[in-house]
């Protein structure tokens, strides 16, 4: 690029300054929106915004310093602390550097700051004298001062669309002043849809594969850079995930592959078990959620299910990636395919239910054991009948204690193995009452 080189960032440089040059995120900065009323009538008060990378958070941040008349402050929170924040808070209360008495603080991955931090910034937000502007690409329900969550707005933002990153990179090459709108850069359609498609909603990825691209690039004998698909997966070898096994998405990605499994979608499941290994989950962490979703919502519907799920666990431990990729994806299919029933599940809650709220009784004294002589003289043990004596291997006799006699726990379904369980033990509980 020669010259033409500059020294901040493509990404930086096409930063939007103001909403006209905002792209996406129309459901909060939209015309007539909330947060697009806000900045165009500088009353923007205390604020979250809260979504992945590269979709605007900063960019918000900046339009809304461009904008307002209220001395605008900036901190990120990796390497700012509380005497940055006394600091501000000083500097605004001086009437010589600040006749409002108030600023706009912009802080950056808010979610960084410890519980410190953010109750020595309380107060301020409280008063009025500081305007909270928050970024994090962390759920603030979570990871923010629930008092400082309750005297700000949260705005959410959604990753960008595949035609949102197109808009941008297409302002990128027109844009002769920050842009490359000064270059000869020839992207064809292929490849600029493949571009879009690889950044996974954020402009900051797309923007930096595209100076890549140039950067890296000879131009042809007209003086035209050729970017091509090949030049574009060259620059971005691994598609971009939204993943991190840290923090929130860890969490929403195996709640939705348990889901899938629970729901007998096996194509979702595949897929949110493929998502989870792309961006590093163990195969450990699965194989546990697996053989949980086997007993909890498989259960004696299929009850081979388990069998499998926990013979993959035993061969993961063995084998190892990238192979237990496999043993994983069998696992799983077989507990997303197969009948479902959670009445072991329900039972056994049913069980602690009773014990922590009702008189359950004891065992009773057939069903005890006489291990030491004189122990079956008391009761222990008298009157026991054992099942093996008696024909088809069952007797008839009171198992559960007086006080829940009668008591049902386990109710099978009908489905998968189960139905016959059901058939088995219907016979048997209607001989036992006489119905």
């Amino acid at each position: 690029m020669g010259n033409n080189i500059k020294k901040e960032p493509l990404a930086y440089r096409m930063m939007p300054r103001t909403l006209e040059d905002f792209v996406g995120q129309e459901h909060i900065v939209g015309k007539g929106k909330l947060l697009e009323r806000m900045i165009r009538a500088d009353r923007v008060s205390s604020i979250i915004l809260y979504g992945p990378p590269g979709t605007g958070k900063t960019s918000l941040a900046r339009i809304i310093a461009n904008t307002t008349k209220s001395v605008f402050h900036q901190l990120n929170a990796v390497t700012a602390g509380v005497k940055d924040i006394k600091r501000i808070v000083e500097e605004t209360s001086n009437t010589f550097l600040n006749q409002s008495g108030r600023c706009v603080l912009f802080i950056d991955e808010i979610h960084r700051f410890n519980k410190a931090q953010q109750d020595a910034l309380l107060p301020y937000v409280e008063n009025g004298m500081v305007v909270l502007i928050g970024a994090t690409t962390e759920n603030p329900f979570f990871e923010v001062n629930k008092a400082l969550i309750s005297r700000s707005t949260v705005f959410m933002l959604n990753p960008l669309t595949n035609e949102n990153i197109i808009d941008i990179i297409l302002e990128t090459l027109n844009d002769k002043e920050r842009g490359l709108g000064n270059l000869n850069i020839d992207i064809d359609r292929d490849a600029l849809n493949l571009l879009a498609d690889l950044a996974g909603g954020d402009a900051r990825i797309a923007l930096n594969a595209l100076e890549l691209a140039v950067l890296t690039s000879e131009t042809d004998k007209d003086g035209r850079y050729k970017i091509s698909v090949t030049t574009v997966e060259e620059c971005i070898q691994k598609r971009a995930v939204r993943f991190d096994k840290s923090y929130e998405a860890h969490y929403d990605n195996i709640s939705a592959f348990i889901k899938s499994m629970r729901g007998s979608d096996p194509d979702a499941t595949l897929f949110y078990l493929g998502r989870a290994l792309y961006a590093g989950e163990t195969p450990e962490f699965l194989i546990r959620r697996i053989i949980i979703c086997a007993s909890e919502d498989v259960g004696m519907a299929n009850p081979n299910a388990l069998t499998v799920a926990v013979a993959a666990a035993q061969a993961i431990e063995r084998i190892g990636m990238p192979e237990a990729r496999i043993l994983l994806a069998h696992a799983a299919v077989m507990v997303a395919a197969s009948p479902k029933s959670n009445s072991c599940y329900k039972g056994i809650d049913a069980v602690l239910s009773d014990l922590k709220t009702k008189n359950t009784g004891e065992v009773p004294m057939h069903l005890r054991n006489a291990p030491v002589k004189g122990m079956s003289d008391l009761g222990y043990g008298k009157g026991y009948l054992y099942a093996h004596d008696f024909p088809g291997n069952i007797v008839d006799q009171d198992y559960l204690p007086d006080e829940i006699r009668g008591t049902l726990y386990y109710q099978p379904t009908q489905n998968g193995y189960e139905a016959k369980v059901y058939d088995w033990l219907k016979k048997r509980r209607n001989k036992k009452t006489g119905g």
